[in-house]
């Protein structure tokens, strides 16, 4: 099984630009926690609600003058669709993530889907499952 296998598709980017007040209305929106940040289909960060939340309002900033590009640090965490599950696995519990956005690297590295714990969770057996949450959900 790969990486597209288990993923779900319709992943929606927002841009860089984009203020951190209408990334949480996209969230809402399409109930999600967690927006690619892209230019062109080209992954350059994620920002997920709790950056939000944590990194902009906790901090007293405001979220209409905060862009999404402000949030993002370094290079994002990706899979290649083509990766095994055991890689898809390994990653995410290497980085401690719970999502993972997946890039076509045959297909001019477009991101494609994005993997969260719910794909896992219906892909994958019991045991693998438990020790990914083992893992990314104790404290080291």
């Amino acid at each position: 099984m790969k990486a597209r296998d288990i993923m779900h598709t319709g992943v929606e980017c927002i841009p860089a630009h984009e203020t951190l007040d209408r990334a949480a209305q996209r969230m809402r929106e399409l109930d999600v926690g967690v927006l690619p940040i892209c230019d062109k289909d080209r992954l350059s960060g994620v920002i997920t609600d709790r950056d939000i939340v944590l990194k902009c309002v906790a901090e007293g900033r405001d979220p209409s003058r905060v862009t999404a590009a402000d949030l993002a640090e370094g290079t994002p965490e990706w899979i290649d669709a083509d990766a095994d599950i055991r890689e898809v696995l390994s990653a995410m519990e290497r980085h401690q993530i719970k999502r993972l956005p997946v890039i076509d690297v045959k297909n001019d590295k477009r991101l494609v889907g994005m993997i969260s714990e719910s794909d896992l969770a219906r892909n994958v057996s019991d045991e693998q499952i438990a020790e990914f949450v083992s893992k990314i959900f104790t404290p080291h």
